[in-house]
């Protein structure tokens, strides 16, 4: 292209409307690979289903326990007004509280570094839904039978025992996976690996503004 108002015979400059920098083809960005999101989330879930064991354990050592005695062929509460079915519920829950905390904390940490990912916020879930159903089963299966009149015969007329452990609000089994989604967010959004920022506006280079003088002005 000829600049405007060039001699005849005369070389002709460069366009002064020609971009500064020319256009750069967009980069298209590269999707992490799924096999380490894959192994991270499997690694978390399984984790989560190990401590449901020690939950269970913990649960079945911990709660209280409710209390019957027979009396004239009869099953009776040892404390009619007792919170025992409240008790295993709430230490059920407790114990919860203090592995979604863990857990989230844990995963965090070893994911940090590579900004975390969905795998992890699915792994924890994941591992913590299973490892309160496992506790839940575990607890329930090592505690006493569930047969009361069988329990009742065994002891005889004037004697005690302890009830089956019974987890009555099954609300309990969401306490752990919610406290670790919770968790995972508050130390993701305060001390998660965050992205450089983008500069300003006025900082990015673009098409030249001034005009180059001809050799007639």
């Amino acid at each position: 292209m000829t600049v405007p108002n060039t001699p005849a015979g005369s070389t002709p400059g460069p366009d002064p409307y020609a971009p500064v920098f020319p256009p750069q083809p967009t980069a298209r960005a590269e999707r992490p690979p799924l096999g380490p999101e894959l192994r991270i989330g499997a690694v978390i879930t399984a984790a989560g289903a190990v401590l449901g064991v020690a939950l269970g354990l913990l649960w079945l050592w911990l709660a209280p326990r409710v209390g019957y005695a027979v009396q004239d062929n009869h099953i009776l509460y040892r404390d009619p007004e007792g919170e025992e079915l409240i008790g295993a519920a709430g230490v059920f829950s407790l114990l919860g509280l203090g592995l979604g905390l863990l857990t989230s904390l844990g995963a965090f940490l070893w994911t940090r570094a590579r900004g975390g990912g969905v795998s992890v916020a699915v792994g924890l879930a994941a591992g913590g839904l299973l490892g309160s159903v496992i506790a839940w089963q575990l607890g329930t299966h090592l505690g006493a039978t569930t047969d009361l009149r069988a329990h009742a015969l065994s002891v005889g007329n004037g004697g005690t025992f302890d009830g089956p452990l019974e987890l009555t609000a099954k609300g309990a089994l969401m306490v752990w996976p919610m406290t670790a989604m919770i968790v995972l967010l508050f130390l993701s959004a305060t001390f998660g690996k965050r992205e450089p920022d983008r500069p300003p506006y006025w900082a990015t280079p673009g098409p030249a503004t001034s005009l180059q003088k001809s050799p007639e002005e």
